[in-house]
């Protein structure tokens, strides 16, 4: 093999392994502020003001009729830690907070 082939060849097999590495990772959603979460009052934060304090939501649904919204970020990693948070959000026919949830892989998500 002459040095130009063999420079192509392992050039070529360092750029497919960075590929992977870097198809390694991956996100699904989108950041939203977590350290609002504690802002949400149950029976008085309305959607607007969901809104306001998080952005459009990543998902929309319906539970039981009721809104739901939902905010998540997930980093799936294939070396090294997935990193995840979300909220749901549901809201009763006048648009008010009925119940939430907030769940994350660690206590701070970076």
């Amino acid at each position: 093999m002459s040095r130009i082939r063999r420079q192509t060849f392992v050039a070529s097999i360092m750029m497919a392994a960075l590929a992977l590495v870097a198809a390694g990772c991956f996100t699904v959603g989108r950041q939203f502020p977590i350290e609002a979460v504690s802002q949400i009052r149950i029976g008085q934060t309305t959607q607007e003001e969901v809104r306001r304090l998080f952005g459009a939501p990543w998902r929309m649904g319906i539970e039981d009729e009721m809104k739901t919204w939902t905010y998540g970020h997930y980093r799936y990693a294939l070396f090294g830690s997935t990193k995840a948070s979300d909220l749901v959000v549901r809201f009763d026919r006048n648009g008010v907070v009925i119940s939430y949830s907030f769940n994350a892989t660690t206590p701070k998500e970076e």
